[in-house]
């Protein structure tokens, strides 16, 4: 028993783990002095010398924070597969009634209801994927930024829409509350980023466009490509891409997906952030893009007073 529960705790244990094992105090107290086992945090041994691996650094906070305590924002988000990498310090959550002493490298959150936020799976207690999103979205000082967290994750598959919009019920005081249940939303529509939202709403929403389907599945020649916003009945694919810049591999793969639209018979409109940041504009691009597909619809200024659709409007109908 002892040795299945060194292996599964990444070679860490607690003090009163060992005594309940069958160690006396006087022979951890042997294995401490010799250097076998080396103390971690208060009461928190690990049973090995050498690098620390990241698994039982991540242990050793769990254990140190004590009973009912469980990683959670990015360290949470690191098991979850939300961030990529390693991120620094460490963060738990224990249950708003306790306090502990501090744990290096640790930062120590509260929450009163605990236990309904802990994933039931894992043995390395974090807390579930949701409660995990919404826990660094309320530390964000932008909201774009607290958006993302939730975009990522259902982008990611992690989770679903539903699901954040059910973690979302269940919190009592949420920052950003209103526009964050908008945007799970917009993200059950399939939405899957912060600019594709901005798209949705500020080009397409914004000026009365037709509804396009996102995240469309696309078989073509053995591979499988996935178009961000195709306007199917009018021959037109918008892409949005978030990136700076784009590197050789990316540019050729956006290369061969809009090679393999202009062979199905579709035209495509690629956009950034510049583009979707001045939304009139881009509106004005597809609104013509989808005219030469068919459109017979009436572009709607927004509600910008300065928006350039309002002008062309006024003169005549955009063509």
């Amino acid at each position: 028993m002892w040795d299945e529960l060194v292996e599964a705790q990444a070679g860490v244990v607690t003090r009163s783990q060992a005594l309940a094992a069958g160690w006396t105090p006087s022979a951890i107290r042997a294995h401490l002095d010799a250097g076998r086992w080396l103390p971690v945090h208060h009461g928190v041994y690990r049973t090995f010398t050498g690098e620390m691996p990241r698994r039982a650094l991540l242990w050793a906070a769990v254990l140190g924070a004590g009973p009912g305590a469980a990683l959670s924002h990015r360290s949470a988000a690191e098991l979850h597969g939300l961030v990529d990498g390693q991120s620094d310090p460490i963060h738990v959550t224990i249950p708003g009634n306790r306090r502990i002493r501090p744990l290096p490298g640790v930062v120590v959150h509260h929450r009163a209801r605990l236990v309904g936020t802990v994933h039931p799976g894992p043995a390395l207690r974090r807390t579930r994927v949701e409660d995990t999103v919404l826990d660094l979205a309320e530390q964000e000082r932008r909201l774009a930024s607290a958006i993302g967290w939730l975009t990522a994750a259902c982008s990611r598959g992690l989770t679903t829409p539903d699901r954040l919009a059910a973690a979302l019920r269940r919190r009592k005081k949420m920052r950003w509350r209103r526009l964050l249940e908008a945007t799970v939303d917009d993200a059950a529509v399939g939405a899957r980023s912060v600019l594709e939202l901005r798209y949705l709403k500020d080009v397409e929403r914004g000026h009365r466009l037709p509804t396009g389907r996102r995240q469309v599945r696309r078989r073509q020649a053995g591979t499988t490509q996935y178009r961000d916003v195709e306007y199917r009945a009018f021959a037109t694919v918008v892409e949005l891409d978030g990136r700076a810049y784009h590197p050789d591999e990316h540019r050729r793969r956006d290369q061969r997906r809009d090679n393999t639209t202009a062979s199905d018979g579709q035209r495509t409109l690629r956009y950034g952030w510049a583009d979707v940041v001045a939304p009139c504009v881009t509106a004005i691009q597809v609104a013509r893009a989808l005219r030469a597909g068919g459109w017979r619809g009436r572009l709607q200024p927004c509600r910008r007073p300065d928006c350039p659709v309002r002008r062309t409007t006024r003169r005549r109908p955009l063509s």
